[in-house]
């Protein structure tokens, strides 16, 4: 196991209306790749999964930062920000730029952080999850921005739990 059921901070349901629904399982997949990744040196987060493959947990930490920055940033607030990690040189940056660094995986984590708590509160401050935002001259509501990130985490996660049984034998939750 990750973590004792005891210290296991994650909802795993129980949650009541729409915005705290979405909210909180988003959160419990966000602290569910915290915890895939938890104890890991920097070498062990950049660890790919076989050739030729770029996948890593370090990748997807910046990943999923550079995924939020999209939708929440950029789609739902309208910012024009410059994309984590990418480039139109490089434009899986984020994994392929993932290296066994002590300082990259500190980066990757505080623009985690960063973009986590940015979503954490535009969905917080929303007047409703009808809310919506410019996806290539598409409006999109806020609700389907995080039943998306909800499945990006899941989809993420499995992932993350293959890459880490394979680093130290460790699995589920």
């Amino acid at each position: 196991m990750f973590v004792h059921p005891d210290e296991d901070t994650r909802a795993d349901g129980g949650f009541r209306g729409e915005r705290d629904v979405l909210a909180g399982y988003l959160r419990d997949q966000r602290i569910t790749l915290e915890l895939k990744c938890a104890g890991l040196d920097a070498e062990a987060l950049a660890r790919r999964s076989v050739e030729p493959s770029d996948l890593s947990l370090l990748g997807l930490v910046r990943h999923l930062a550079g995924v939020g920055q999209y939708w929440f940033r950029q789609v739902m607030a309208g910012q024009d920000v410059r994309r984590h990690y990418r480039s139109e040189t490089e434009p899986a940056g984020e994994f392929t730029g993932a290296a066994a660094d002590p300082a990259l995986v500190a980066d990757a984590w505080a623009t985690w952080r960063a973009e986590v708590a940015f979503a954490e509160r535009l969905v917080a401050q929303a007047p409703g999850m009808d809310v919506t935002g410019d996806c290539g001259g598409e409006p999109t509501e806020l609700r389907e921005v995080l039943v998306h990130m909800i499945e990006e985490y899941a989809r993420h996660n499995g992932h993350a739990d293959l890459l880490r049984e394979r680093i130290d034998g460790r699995v589920g939750q």
